[in-house]
């Protein structure tokens, strides 16, 4: 079975790190009252409090754990994120302390990050929020309605590194030798011999050519061979065909859900661009050819 492959995109890279950032993004503590329901503090750092949300917030932005993850509080990831979002308070008041802020230059990498954060906050809201079970369902049903399966092939290989060998490999099956054992002795392939040449079902499409070649319209029972390839010299026996398999739902949900999303971010920047005065100020001839004004249009279904 192959992983479902949602729609070919084209689109600014600043799209797809958009999309990433969306776990990364939040919107701070640091007072008494709980940022989110049935939040808990879990430290105090000179007078701020530390919620268990920041903590896991940190832990989502380094990609520790995903969105819809849970965090124990008494796990030890947990501690070790903990320390982290403290020392990082720390540093920050030191910062402050010190003046720091009060630079020009780090006034223009906060301004960057609030810009950045506020991008992301409105994408979560307005275009993840979006992405609906009938989204993902109708989507999924058309990917499946339109994908052409082909033919699952499962094969046993036994691989020798010369033509000769392969031949007195296909005489001892002719006399009735059993495949696997003879793969498990002869075969030079170590990740399939001791498995009795077992390749499992595959389609042609992901096997070496030379093995797709030698494969197509073979019926279950066939043993084939010799068969140049890189590696040596094959003997397969194909054990079954079957009609490939299109995942599940749930397995193709992950990649369905990011596919909506980025083509929502790809929607909402060319509507901002559209109505938006934008002026470039380089010199485009001399860079070559001028970057595009608009996002570029990602290809339907």
């Amino acid at each position: 079975m192959r992983p479902f492959r949602p729609p070919v995109m084209t689109v600014a890279p600043v799209l797809l790190a958009l999309v990433l950032a969306l776990s990364a993004c939040g919107r701070g503590g640091g007072n008494d009252r709980p940022p989110e329901a049935d939040d808990r503090a879990v430290a105090r750092v000179q007078d701020e409090t530390v919620w268990a949300s920041d903590v896991k917030r940190e832990a989502v932005a380094q990609g520790l754990i995903g969105e819809a993850e849970p965090l124990d509080t008494n796990s030890d990831l947990f501690r070790r994120v903990l320390d982290e979002v403290i020392d990082r308070k720390l540093l920050a008041a030191e910062a402050e302390r010190r003046g720091l802020d009060d630079d020009a230059l780090v006034q223009r990498r906060l301004v960057a990050t609030r810009e950045r954060i506020l991008g992301d906050v409105l994408i979560e809201e307005q275009v993840a929020g979006q992405v609906s079970e009938a989204r993902i369902q109708e989507l999924y049903r058309d990917q499946v309605r339109q994908a052409q399966t082909t033919d699952e092939v499962r094969v046993r290989l036994i691989l020798s590194r010369t033509r000769e060998e392969a031949a007195a490999v296909i005489g001892v099956l002719a006399q009735g030798a059993a495949f696997e054992a003879v793969a498990a002795q002869s075969s030079i392939d170590d990740a399939t011999r001791f498995s009795g040449g077992d390749l499992g079902y595959r389609t042609l499409d992901v096997l070496p050519q030379a093995y797709a070649d030698a494969l197509r319209d073979q019926p279950a029972g066939s043993t084939i061979g010799p068969v140049q390839t890189e590696a040596g010299w094959a003997v397969l026996r194909v054990e079954d065909r079957r009609r490939e398999t299109p995942p599940t739902l749930e397995q193709a949900r992950p990649q369905i859900v990011r596919y909506l999303t980025y083509e929502g971010i790809r929607q909402q920047l060319e509507t901002l661009r559209g109505r938006a005065k934008i002026e470039r100020l380089l010199d485009e001839s001399a860079a070559g050819s001028p970057a595009p004004t608009q996002a570029p249009a990602t290809p339907a279904p």
